[in-house]
């Protein structure tokens, strides 16, 4: 069955700057004064903002995040957001492509996942000192006729690091996390079957445990049980589609493995407590 992903208005890194070629892998750009994005998008590559002056809102998977002085912002491949800026706001912004930030992953030390349930991330003068520099050098590297990309890949090696830093000083879970290799793969297998497979023993039986210990895991490790995040990734990727896409009611319910209306209306507004159609029209 395809993903409902699939039906999001994508932009690429080309989309940026009309003047950029086919395997160009990062941009730099940098934000000044009062940015609104009017309707939710996703991108097929990777973005880190650091926010030197900030206020307004930025909405990332349909939470929203408020924008401050001394922030990372993070957004990762397939993620929907949107923001609106004040006129006060300074940020740099480094655009990844989906190929290079295969490689910065392992650089992030923590799992991908992790960060996405904590995409913004305030930091100390130091190290947005530390991290300002990174951007700046990346800046005037790129704007040179003959770049290094060898030296450019380094400082974004560095910036990940840095970050990872900076998130596990301010945030006390990646660590519990992170010595939990199960619960990763269990993640990694929710994202590439939560349309078609929803029962626990499935993901079980993929991971060679028995329900019972998955279950057990999830709830030591995350306080929920395993069968709530299959039903939150669906739930997030049903919003992502009313949100952000012109498919059909119809077409969305098929696109998540509901064959019945009725049934996925049931189910979204017991988990939000809104019907599909007041989701999406904001209700």
């Amino acid at each position: 069955m395809q993903q409902g992903s699939d039906f999001f208005p994508t932009l690429g890194l080309q989309e940026f700057n009309e003047n950029l070629t086919n395997d160009r892998d990062l941009l730099y750009h940098e934000l000044r004064g009062e940015r609104l994005i009017e309707s939710p998008h996703k991108h097929d590559f990777f973005i880190i903002m650091l926010f030197e002056k900030g206020s307004g809102t930025h909405s990332i998977d349909f939470v929203n995040y408020p924008i401050e002085d001394n922030q990372i912002h993070l957004l990762f491949p397939g993620q929907v957001h949107e923001w609106q800026i004040g006129e006060n706001g300074i940020g740099y912004q480094l655009m990844i492509s989906r190929g290079w930030f295969e490689h910065f992953i392992p650089n992030l030390r923590f799992a991908t996942r992790y960060y996405q349930n904590h995409p913004v991330i305030a930091i100390h003068a130091e190290d947005y000192t530390l991290l300002l520099q990174e951007f700046v050098a990346i800046r005037d590297e790129i704007s040179k006729k003959d770049i290094l990309w060898d030296i450019v890949q380094t400082r974004i090696k560095l910036i990940a690091l840095l970050l990872s830093r900076c998130a596990a000083a301010k945030f006390n879970d990646f660590e519990k996390y992170s010595s939990t290799p199960i619960l990763t793969k269990f993640l990694a297998y929710i994202d590439q079957y939560y349309t078609e497979e929803r029962s626990v023993s499935f993901y079980a039986g993929k991971l060679h445990i028995t329900p019972n210990y998955l279950n057990i895991l999830t709830k030591k490790t995350l306080d929920v049980s395993a069968s709530s995040l299959i039903q939150d990734r669906l739930i997030l990727e049903a919003k992502r589609l009313l949100k952000s896409s012109e498919l059909s009611l119809k077409d969305i319910v098929y696109s998540l493995g509901f064959y019945d209306h009725a049934n996925f209306s049931k189910f979204f507004k017991k988990r939000t407590g809104m019907t599909p159609s007041e989701f999406k029209e904001g209700i």
